[in-house]
């Protein structure tokens, strides 16, 4: 199999799940920097770094995406790092620059994970607009256009509702073209996915919903006559020797969640899929379990013994998923353990031969 790898870079405080229950892992960039090379050496293909501001689900101290990506591409050697950026808060063409330094300071292995927002208050409190759900996917879609005209381009000219650009140069070009990552549940966010993303995150969720989601972002690219994305599906992982032990480590999650902080996540997501035409999207239907592991990540289904764990994902990548985005309670431990054993496990395992069942 060749499924791809990925983890959270842990460059926000807080961990990957809203608890008090104990963990190991830190948010300085040291610790960054040794956790990047241990991923490289055990075998994740990726790194995204999450972008966050404000202090939200207990993330009081955030390093910034961009920086913490580049830097952690010129101390490692394979591993791709994927920054995250938000458009509103910055403009295309010096991140079309940033991303063509980038690009040669990795030699090319930066990518860009184009973040339409979810959270209000990180737009307004910045005294940037708060746009409507599917304005903010126009405004992201506008954003990766100028992109790509900028790396592709000699002179670029864009004139769009958001982005204008009147014959503008990006040199140096990025050597090697840089994947755009975009995360989204919702019908718009699939249909710029299908347009103009070469990746799309999608949240954590049970087998027959993400293959659902799949179907119908490969229907968009159909219709818009492009190739589809490819699928990347957030997880929380949690191995351990029985699936009894797993099971109770997840209990414990829960049972120490910080009620205050998880209460306040679930009404800022309120701008996210709820908001929508539609009503559907990221966190559309997670409840307060559900969002202690703030992208869904526990529905995805990677607790329990490793061959559970791998198992589940040979079921993932029968119906499209091509990248597990992993988050992990005790990173210091357990990202090392998953490399050396999970992913040489689902390297060496064949894939399904049959159809798997969804419902």
């Amino acid at each position: 199999m060749d499924t791809k790898f990925a983890y959270w870079v842990p460059n926000v405080s807080g961990g990957l799940v809203i608890t008090d229950w104990p963990m190991k892992t830190d948010w300085t960039y040291e610790y960054n920097k040794e956790l990047a090379q241990t991923a490289e050496q055990v075998g994740f293909d990726y790194a995204l770094a999450q972008a966050r501001f404000f202090g939200s689900y207990g993330a009081e101290k955030q390093l910034e995406a961009l920086s913490v990506a580049n830097a952690l591409a010129a101390n490692t050697e394979k591993l791709r790092l994927i920054g995250a950026v938000h458009p509103g808060q910055w403009k295309p063409g010096p991140i079309a620059n940033f991303v063509a330094t980038a690009d040669r300071i990795s030699n090319g292995r930066f990518h860009l994970n184009v973040v339409s927002g979810w959270f209000k208050d990180e737009f307004t409190r910045f005294g940037e607009p708060w746009l409507a759900h599917d304005e903010r996917y126009d405004r992201s879609e506008e954003f990766i256009k100028v992109l790509k005209g900028l790396w592709n381009e000699k002179r670029f000219s864009f004139d769009g509702r958001f982005y204008q650009i009147n014959e503008a140069p990006c040199e140096p070009k990025p050597i090697t073209p840089p994947d755009i990552f975009q995360g989204g549940n919702s019908p718009r966010a699939l249909k710029m996915a299908a347009r103009v993303s070469d990746w799309l995150f999608l949240n954590g969720g049970s087998l027959e919903k993400i293959k659902s989601q799949i179907d119908q972002v490969r229907q968009y690219a159909e219709e818009f006559g492009t190739e589809p994305p490819k699928i990347g599906v957030n997880s929380f992982v949690i191995a351990r020797d029985t699936e009894a032990e797993a099971k109770r480590e997840l209990e414990n999650i829960i049972e120490h969640a910080t009620q205050e902080a998880v209460e306040g996540f679930k009404e800022q997501v309120k701008q996210a899929g709820q908001s929508a035409p539609e009503g559907e999207g990221m966190w559309a239907d997670s409840d307060f379990n559900d969002l202690v592991q703030y992208n869904d990540g526990f529905k995805t289904g990677l607790i329990g013994t490793k061959e559970q764990i791998v198992e589940r994902i040979r079921q993932l990548d029968a119906i499209g998923v091509d990248l597990i985005l992993s988050g992990f309670l005790h990173f210091t431990d357990e990202l090392p353990q998953f490399g050396k054993e999970i992913i040489p496990a689902v390297r060496k395992a064949e894939p399904l031969s049959s159809e798997v069942v969804t419902a």
